[in-house]
């Protein structure tokens, strides 16, 4: 008997009478046709040879495993090996290519090659570039670090120019300069940590200094139009704001329309001297005054009662009287000096004394000499003073009358 598989061999055909082999179906071997022909398997179900269908190009061979699995070649993957693995792509003819990712991913897509899921902060199909707001170091190579740039103050993206080692952010925000945009452009100033535009009130020239206001502090630099003050906000010494309050203009220097009067007292001066502005307003004409303190406000001389105020004036005035006054006090205690010294010359006691042979005679500068007392004159006991004024000398041997 051939005993040939009913599943395997053709229906109703008998085995070859000398070798027993009887004739199989498609995908059927062995003698009776009971196992699989090689490129096929036995599918576990229906107990029947189901062809392998491993692709040429992705397999090592046309076998299958008993699960219908073929055996792939290297990157290639899939039951039938018709599909690239992880870490490759486009597969064609000979095998699948590796994933180009710069070490930065595993995996990509297997038609493009596109890299998938970069990782270490970078982008791009093959990860070759860095993330925004990363800049790419050499140190070590396709690393990409944070870039020092402030999204405040830049764009927050920077980049390592050729030849530096240090990253510059592409472009700084308005009010922020620097290679990493943390300090404060020209016109503005850091107000915790935020830079500011300065607040000088439009009274300062960008063009004529570097900075208009300190950068720490605010205050501005080179008040013009003749401001002052933190912000240019006042006016300097000698200038008000016009009617507008837009303007500093110079003050006008103006006469009092009150007559004021100083007086300057001095010891032993027996009467006060005084000043008034009305004797100047009625000595001096207008014109004249005019002609010797200009006081215009439109008129922009160089003189120099202009740019004086008029408290100022009166101060001058008030110094020039005190002068006046101190000369005349000294004047008069020289006066009174030399008559003083006058008198006591013409009352001092001179005394021309006489000697005769008998007698010593006393006369005198002036007519006060006989109320004079002349007891002192010589100092002896034998002296005496007459009634009559007259001095009697006396010597042992000799007497003698004055």
């Amino acid at each position: 008997l051939c005993n040939c598989s009913a599943v395997g061999s053709v229906v109703g055909a008998e085995c070859n009478g000398t070798t027993g082999q009887c004739p199989c179906l498609e995908g059927y071997a062995g003698l009776r046709c009971q196992s699989c022909a090689g490129g096929f398997y036995l599918e576990p179900r229906s107990q029947r040879c189901r062809p392998c269908g491993c692709s040429p190009t992705g397999s090592s061979s046309a076998q299958c495993d008993d699960s219908g699995k073929c055996q792939c070649k290297v990157g290639v993957t899939d039951l039938k090996c018709d599909r690239c693995s992880d870490g490759y792509y486009r597969f064609n003819e000979t095998t699948c290519e590796p994933c180009q990712c710069n070490n930065h991913s595993k995996t990509c897509d297997r038609l493009t090659g596109t890299c998938l899921h970069c990782q270490e902060n970078t982008q791009g199909s093959h990860c070759e570039l860095c993330k925004e707001g990363f800049y790419s170091s050499t140190h070590p190579a396709h690393a990409c670090h944070r870039c020092p740039c402030s999204t405040v103050a830049s764009t927050g993206t920077c980049r390592i120019q050729p030849g530096e080692t240090a990253p510059r952010c592409d472009q700084c925000r308005r009010g922020y300069t620097g290679p990493n945009c943390n300090q404060c452009d020209n016109g503005y100033y850091n107000s915790d940590s935020i830079c500011v535009r300065c607040k000088c009130n439009g009274n300062v020239d960008p063009a004529r200094l570097p900075r208009v206001c300190q950068p720490e502090s605010g205050e501005c630099i080179g008040c013009l139009y003749h401001t002052a003050g933190f912000h240019c906000e006042g006016c300097e010494d000698g200038y008000v704001r016009d009617p507008e309050g837009t303007n500093c203009t110079k003050r006008e220097a103006t006469l009092a329309p009150e007559a004021s009067e100083l007086t300057t007292s001095a010891p032993n001066a027996s009467k006060a001297t005084s000043f008034s502005t009305a004797v100047i307003n009625s000595t001096l004409s207008p014109t004249t005054i005019q002609t010797t303190f200009p006081i215009s406000s439109s008129d922009n001389s160089t003189s120099a009662f202009a740019d004086v105020s008029w408290t100022q004036f009166n101060i001058i005035i008030l110094t020039v009287i005190i002068i006046v006054v101190v000369l005349l006090m000294g004047f008069v205690g020289a006066v009174y000096m030399y008559r003083e010294y006058q008198n006591r010359k013409l009352n001092a006691p001179f005394w021309t004394i006489e000697l005769k042979e008998d007698n010593i005679s006393f006369s005198s500068y002036h007519d006060s000499i006989p109320n004079a007392d002349v007891s002192g004159l010589l100092e002896d006991d034998g002296n005496e003073v007459a009634p009559n004024g007259q001095l009697t000398l006396t010597t042992p041997m000799h007497n003698y009358k004055a």
